[in-house]
C-alpha cells in the first residue's frame, strides 16, 4: 500500500521506458501510488504505451529539466542507467552513470524528497571466490570491478553513500541481481542470451553461474525498500542461483528445444570475443549496425565466476520475496514470443 496521508503520494521513477524502471512504476501504480516518470525524448516507447501516469520529457544529463521533474514528488526511484557490458568508448559508461546519478541526487535533495531508492546493482559487490553466495557485506573498490559497466556502478554507489555520510540524503541502497521476465525491450545481456537459446544459437555454453530473479519482483523489493528500508543501507534482491547450462536446459524444455550439450573452455572464446567487438567497432563507426556484440571480453572475464546471491537481509528487513526462477524465465519466453523476437 502507499504511505502515509490521505492523498497518494508522488513518485517520480527514473528509466520508466526500460526493463526495471517499468515494472517498478507498475507496482507502484499498483499499490495506489501517484507516478511520474521521467524520459528522454528519444527513449523508445514500448513500455509507455500504458504507462500508469504521468510522463516528465527530459535528459537526466539536464539538472534544469531533472529538478522540473523532482516538482512535488515526495519519494524518488531512481532506476535509470547506463547499462552496456561494451561501448566503443567504455569510459562514456562510466562518465554517464556517475554524472547521472549525482545530478539525480542533488536535484532531488534541494527538493527536499523524503525517501530515495536507489537502484545499484550486485556489479558492486566482490565476486563469489569459491562459488558461495556474496551477501551485502563484500563491497568492491572499483580497481575489483570487472568491466566499465560494473566498475560505474561501483562508482556511483559509493557516490550515493558519500550523500548520505555527509549530507542526510534519505537513500536506501537496492541491489538487484540478474532480473528477467516481461517488457525486455532492448533486450538486456541476460535477456539476449535467452532469445538466442530460444533461436537455437546457443550450442555450447561455459562453465558459469549466475542468480535469476523475476524483475517484477525486484519492482516489489523496490516499492518495500521505500517502506522500510534503513537509510544508507544496501539490500540485495535477487532470486535463485543458477548454472548457465542448467539455465539453457531449461529454456530449451520450456520451448520445445534440444539442450545444449557442449560445455567448452572460456580461453579459446577470447579471440572470438576480440574479433566480434573489432566487427560491432566498424560497424557502428561507419552506420552498418548499431547492434553490441554478443561475445565480449569482459563478458568471459566476468564467466569466471559464479555470480551467487543471497537475499536474506532483504528478506528479513523488508520482507522480500521472489517466485521460481522458471517462472521468470516461462514469463520473458512468452514475452519475447509475442513481441516476435524469437523468430
Amino acid at each position: 500500500m502507499a504511505p502515509h496521508g490521505s492523498s497518494p503520494p508522488l513518485a517520480l521513477v527514473t528509466g520508466v521506458s526500460g526493463f526495471v524502471g517499468s515494472a517498478v512504476a507498475r507496482v507502484l501504480a499498483g499499490q495506489g501510488w501517484a507516478v511520474r516518470g521521467l524520459v528522454r525524448a528519444s527513449s523508445p516507447r514500448a513500455n509507455l504505451a500504458d504507462f500508469p501516469g504521468e510522463l516528465a520529457e527530459g535528459d537526466l544529463r539536464d539538472a534544469g529539466a531533472v529538478g522540473r521533474a523532482m516538482t512535488g514528488v515526495t519519494h524518488l526511484f531512481h532506476v535509470a542507467a547506463d547499462y552496456r557490458l561494451w561501448a566503443r568508448d567504455p569510459e562514456d559508461i562510466v562518465r554517464n552513470n556517475l554524472t547521472t546519478t549525482q545530478i539525480v541526487m542533488e536535484a532531488a535533495r534541494r527538493a527536499a524528497v523524503e525517501r530515495i531508492v536507489y537502484t545499484s546493482s550486485v556489479a558492486t559487490l566482490v565476486p563469489p571466490r569459491d562459488g558461495a553466495p556474496v551477501d551485502e557485506t563484500s563491497p568492491a573498490r572499483p580497481d575489483q570491478a570487472t568491466g566499465a559497466y560494473k566498475r560505474s556502478k561501483v562508482v556511483a554507489e559509493r557516490l550515493v553513500e558519500k550523500m548520505i555520510a555527509e549530507s542526510g540524503l534519505p537513500a536506501v541502497i537496492v541491489q538487484p541481481s540478474t532480473p528477467i521476465g516481461p517488457r525486455d525491450v532492448r533486450p538486456t545481456p541476460t535477456g539476449r542470451v535467452i532469445v538466442e537459446a530460444l533461436r537455437g544459437k546457443m550450442p555450447a555454453y561455459v562453465d558459469s553461474g549466475l542468480n535469476l530473479v523475476h524483475v517484477d519482483d525486484v519492482a516489489a523489493g523496490h516499492v518495500l525498500a521505500a517502506h522500510k528500508g534503513r537509510i544508507g543501507e544496501r539490500y540485495i534482491l535477487g532470486g535463485h542461483d543458477v548454472m548457465l547450462g542448467t539455465m539453457l536446459a531449461d529454456i530449451a524444455a520450456l520451448a520445445g528445444h534440444r539442450p545444449p550439450l557442449l560445455r567448452i573452455p572460456r580461453a579459446p572464446l577470447f579471440p572470438f570475443a576480440w574479433i566480434n567487438e573489432q566487427i560491432s567497432r566498424v560497424s557502428q563507426i561507419a552506420g552498418i549496425s548499431r547492434r553490441d556484440p554478443f561475445l565480449t571480453l569482459d563478458s568471459l572475464r566476468m564467466a569466471k565466476y559464479r555470480m551467487f546471491f543471497g537475499s536474506a537481509k532483504a528478506t528479513r528487513e523488508l520482507g522480500y520475496t521472489h517466485r521460481p526462477y522458471r517462472e521468470a524465465l516461462a514469463d520473458a519466453i512468452a514475452w519475447f514470443d509475442a513481441a516476435g523476437m524469437t523468430r
